[in-house]
Parts: C-alpha cells; structure tokens; sequence
C-alpha cells in the first residue's frame, strides 16, 4: 500500500517517506515587496516593476510592452525591496493565490509590488522543486483557501509562511525540479514560436491588404498587378440577419430528437470558426422559425462583442445577433471575405469612443468600403492564410498539450 507520504509518480530509486514542514522553515525568509503608487510609476527608467500579473503557474508572463519602470531618485526614495535573477516570487493576490515564478533575467533592475512574496534560494531546497511544489493543484489549492478580503482576496504573509509543504531528499528534489524547469523550457520555446507566428501573421495582414485608399497593397503574390476595386459593401454581398422564435426562453425550441447546433454571439471566436459545440441546440419544432447556415459561409456578430467573424465549419441554425453573408455580386473567397470584414470592423473600432464598437446596424455595415482583387488573387490570399491559420493551430495544440502533461505531472508527481 502507497505511503500518504509518497507521491503516485516517482523517479527510480527513490522510496523515502517525504517530510513534512512549514515553507517558512524551508525558505528561512520570506519578505514583501513595497506600496507602488501611481505617481511612483513611469514609462521609462532603470528600475522594473515586476507585479503580480507578471506571476504565472511556474512561467514569468513577462509583458515588456506593458512594461513599467521607477526613476532612480523614487527607487532610492521609496526603499523598496530589490529583487534579482533566480529570486522565487509568490503571488499573494488570488486568481489563484499562490502561483509562482522564478524571475528571469529582464534586463534591467527590478523591484515588485507589496502583493509579491519573496523567497531567495539557499541550501535548504532545489528551487525549481520549490517552485514546482507550490504550483501542484494541493498546495495552490491550500494556499488560495487561506486567502480573505471583501474585494480582492490575498493570503496574509504570515498565513503564507506556515503552509506545509512535503519536502523529498535533496537528491529527489533535483530530479523532479530539473525535471520541471526542462518541460517549462520546452513550453515556454512553444510559446515563443506560436507568439512569432501570431506577429507573423498580424504582419502580413498589414501589408496583404491596401492601407486607406491605396488601391494595391504593400505585398502581394507574384504575377498580380491590377488594382483592387474600391466598393461599398452592400454592393458586393447580400446578407441577412439570423432569427428565432420568441420567447428565447422556451423550452421546446430547444434539444430533442433532430436538434441542430444553434450559433449565438458567445459561439463565435477570435479565430474566424465557431466553437466545437455550440452553446444551445435548436430544436426540430424551432428549426422551421430560424435560418439555416451551411458549412462554410461567412458571419459577423453585430451585438455584444461586435465585429466578431467566423466561417462556418458545420450546418447550423443561426440567432438574430449575427448578419449571414449569402451570396457575391461576383466570385468571392470565403476566407479572403472572412478576413476582409474582420480588418474593416477593427478599423471601424479603432475610430470608434474608447476603441469599441457600441452597436452596428446592417445599414452602417452596408456603407463599409471594402477593397476587392481578382478571384484568383483573393484565393492565393486566402489560401496563404488559411495555411498560417492551421499553422497556428496546429502550434496551439501542441502547446495546450504540454500544458496539460504538465497539470498532470503536478498532480502525480507530489504529495
């Protein structure tokens, strides 16, 4: 019978009983950061703030073009808590409390915010395991249960402090901490190269499309040369609004035998497809009352989270809150379709109070001016993004799939 001191997963030739102790007996200290006020930050400077959205589950979320700094004078002023490269650092602030990183080497000097806890290494443990440990699912779950507040919850230090932990030998420690800093390595380089690809992509779809009333884009395919046509879009595309029976909250218009996928605004992604499944299925007896979509045809969501656009993977039924384009006054792509009223809708937003789009009616949508090459250049086009679409998925998946060897490895792995 398994020891309750023993983890389910080991490495070979460890059979020892783990030992249980308290994190502020292992760290041997444990120190905060300091207040940082708003008239203490600045967009340029020597010193980092590093806070605790910075603080992933065993990752730093580092986001330098968020990034903010002290000056020197407000360093020296303020007498905050230096921090340095290998440090361990411990969100305090719930969502949940408890993640924890080590910082890498930024570049600059850095200093973090009051809700950050800090541990520097010693000999008492192999850092990568300290760190691993407090990600595993029981001790974020233990230490986020500790965490009060009416608004935002956060775990006192002292409470932190005495979180008991289970502590293998050090030669254990090193394997399983090693173990973890290889697959964090192996996570964050796929992460890096989807990151390049998603900038990749944003960049090309820059150039791949005219830029205000330039009538040919910065970039294109070889042996194109005409200009692009300059319409309205309700010149181009006919389309009309989805529907259902009302009230939305009746019973029989939903599941049942012959029930189909019915496709709201929640349904739709940011990655031009609905989602696997959708939220609602309509029922036989409503179908008859709503409008029938087939696989692959371009939507847009025009309430709610506005300007969303996917091109249908399925058959489904779709809600008034989404316009359905049906056909082209001439040959279109779907894809290069697809992604031309995505662009429009976030010039639109970008001209928009606050840089969002309050409502859109199908006729301010029918006055858009889109921009439209031959067909065999909108296919090449489409075809070009539509690969870098599976690209990235393909990235994506590889990616999730690691995150989730590792949540598994975090639950086996400790006590």
């Amino acid at each position: 019978m398994m020891s309750k001191k023993s983890p389910q997963l080991r490495f070979e030739g460890f059979t020892d009983d783990w030992e249980d102790r308290k994190l502020i007996d292992i760290a041997g200290n444990i120190s905060d950061g300091d207040w940082i006020e708003a008239n203490h930050i600045f967009d340029t400077g020597d010193y980092r703030i590093v806070q605790t959205g910075n603080i992933g589950i065993g990752s730093f979320l580092d986001k330098l073009q968020n990034a903010k700094y002290f000056y020197q004078a407000d360093f020296d002023e303020l007498k905050a808590n230096e921090i340095f490269p290998g440090d361990i650092l411990i969100s305090r602030l719930s969502d949940p409390a408890g993640r924890t990183s080590i910082l890498p080497d930024l570049g600059v000097r850095a200093v973090t915010a009051v809700d950050v806890a800090i541990i520097r290494p010693n000999d008492n443990f192999h850092a990568e395991f300290l760190v691993a440990e407090l990600n595993s699912s029981t001790i974020l779950a233990k230490v986020d249960s500790l965490a009060s507040g009416s608004t935002r919850k956060r775990i006192s230090r002292k409470n932190l402090e005495g979180v008991q932990i289970n502590l293998p030998t050090f030669e254990e420690q090193q394997k399983i901490g090693s173990f973890f800093k290889q697959l964090d390595d192996t996570i964050a380089l796929h992460q890096r190269k989807l990151d390049l690809l998603k900038e990749q992509k944003k960049g090309y779809l820059q150039k791949m499309f005219p830029k205000n009333r330039a009538k040919v884009p910065e970039l294109r395919f070889a042996g194109f040369a005409d200009d692009w046509e300059e319409r309205k879009l309700g010149e181009h595309a006919k389309y009309r609004r989805g529907s259902f029976p009302q009230p939305y909250g009746n019973k029989e218009w939903y599941d049942g035998e012959g029930a189909m996928p019915f496709v709201q605004v929640v349904d739709v992604t940011n990655k031009l497809t609905l989602v696997e499944n959708t939220k609602q299925k309509i029922s036989k007896l409503a179908q008859s009352k709503s409008v029938f979509v087939p696989k692959g045809t371009v939507v847009v969501t025009l309430q709610g989270s506005i300007g969303r656009v996917a091109i249908t993977q399925y058959d489904s039924f779709v809600d008034r809150t989404l316009l359905i384009f049906e056909d082209y006054e001439k040959e279109t792509d779907e894809r290069f379709w697809a992604y031309t009223i995505q662009k429009k809708f976030e010039i639109e937003k970008l001209k928009a109070p606050g840089g969002t789009i309050k409502t859109i009616t199908k006729e301010a949508l029918s006055s858009f001016d889109v921009h439209l090459p031959q067909f065999k250049e909108q296919q090449r086009i489409g075809s070009f993004f539509k690969q870098l679409d599976d690209t990235i998925a393909l990235h994506q998946r590889k990616l999730d799939l690691l995150k989730e060897q590792k949540k598994g490895f975090l639950q086996k792995m400790f006590v």
